[in-house]
């Protein structure tokens, strides 16, 4: 009882210390179809927090294709892929991801972390070493220390330093892995010079394109975006953002894949998602390829924000893509500017350490076809006059 006790007051110490330094974490309530206009605790908001780039969470095409597969083939899928959950779905969805993309084959998993685990575990092993961006998703950190492999971080798109790195290692097997577009500064990552590297040190180059897949390329990611192939190019994209629904894949060459279905412990001991969500997204590819004035009308919400914000505080950082951060600088200053945009009826969530480097806390505002230009001006305005 006493050893308890210590270790709950250690924990409540450990809770007080978070919200005394302002980086306590709360969950908001959002009811309604995810769109830029929410209830998000009982308050009517405009958005701009979330990832559905393309506005397809709430599209009708992708809600009735989930519909109409739950009522042919349920809602769950009662196993692992490797036992008997691996359903017609799921094998037309990993075979249109890869023909999307570009790439011989593509596997599915229930969330990019679990992608991301399980590539990296299996790539890198012991004797691998995993040279890493510093502004590196915490999924791709997190992956080299389940593969036990040696972790290299390196400066944000420093590719003079990675060089030296990559020069000096003596690894079985070496992997690049970076963020394509990274996930709070908004910058696309130098994939044709990262895989130059890989080719000059034989190396794999891991490419996370969470924010890119849908939206850059033609809706096809990062890799189409820089015309890049090689079976070097390990790619994971995960489809709860761009394309509206939930999941991720891992794509590359077919022993990368078939070595992965074999060995990939959050592919292997997870039960297959529901087939519904592989209808949905199947939909959402579908209006992807349809509708490409989506990303058009996208890229305009981009242009209009870059060219109408002019904030009075803080600063924003230079991106060409939809997640747009206006750096503050402490936490508390974040939190204040949230809150005031929070009193105009706008929703930008702040982002603190350890997300994002101690002293760089921001407002991460996230743009969405699905927003019109009176909601991007209306942001813009309400920047332009916070003090």
């Amino acid at each position: 009882m006493s050893e308890e006790w210590h270790a709950l007051r250690r924990l409540r110490c450990d809770l007080a210390t978070r919200r005394e330094a302002g980086l306590e974490r709360k969950r908001h309530t959002v009811d309604g179809p995810c769109g830029p206009r929410p209830l998000i605790d009982g308050r009517p908001l405009l958005a701009f927090a979330s990832n559905d780039y393309l506005g397809l969470a709430g599209h009708p095409q992708v809600a009735r294709a989930a519909s109409e597969a739950a009522l042919l083939y349920g809602v769950g899928a009662g196993a692992s892929h490797l036992i008997s959950g691996h359903h017609v779905l799921h094998d037309a969805l990993e075979q249109r991801l890869a023909q999307w993309i570009g790439l011989p084959r593509a596997l599915t998993f229930s969330a990019g972390y679990m992608a991301n685990a399980a590539a990296l575990t299996v790539l890198a092993q012991r004797h691998g070493e995993i040279f890493a961006d510093r502004l590196n998703h915490a999924s791709l950190n997190d992956g080299a220390r389940l593969a036990r492999a040696r972790l290299v971080r390196y400066g944000h798109g420093d590719l003079a330093q990675l060089e030296r790195l990559l020069a000096a290692s003596r690894a079985l097997c070496k992997i690049i892995a970076t963020d394509a577009v990274f996930s709070m500064d908004g910058d696309i990552a130098p994939l044709p010079e990262l895989l130059a590297l890989c080719e000059r040190y034989d190396a794999w180059l891991y490419v996370d394109d969470a924010h890119g897949f849908g939206v850059l390329g033609e809706g096809r990611g990062t890799l189409a975006h820089f015309r890049l192939a090689s079976p070097r190019i390990v790619y994971m994209a995960t489809l709860g953002k761009a394309a509206g629904v939930a999941g991720a894949f891992v794509a590359g060459a077919e022993e990368v894949m078939e070595t992965l279905l074999q060995q990939a412990h959050s592919y292997i001991y997870t039960t297959a998602q529901p087939p519904l969500l592989a209808a949905a997204l199947l939909a959402a590819l579908d209006v992807m390829a349809a509708e490409p004035q989506r990303r058009v009308a996208l890229m305009r919400r981009i242009d209009m924000l870059r060219s109408a914000a002019r904030p009075r505080r803080g600063k924003l950082l230079e991106s060409s893509t939809p997640i747009q951060p206006l750096v503050l600088g402490d936490a508390a200053a974040a939190v204040e500017v949230a809150e005031q945009l929070g009193q105009r009826g706008i929703w930008v969530p702040a982002i603190r350490p350890p997300t994002v480097p101690s002293g760089t806390a921001r407002l991460r505002i996230s743009l969405s076809a699905a927003h019109g230009e009176a909601d991007v001006l209306a942001l813009c305005g309400a920047l332009n006059e916070l003090a």
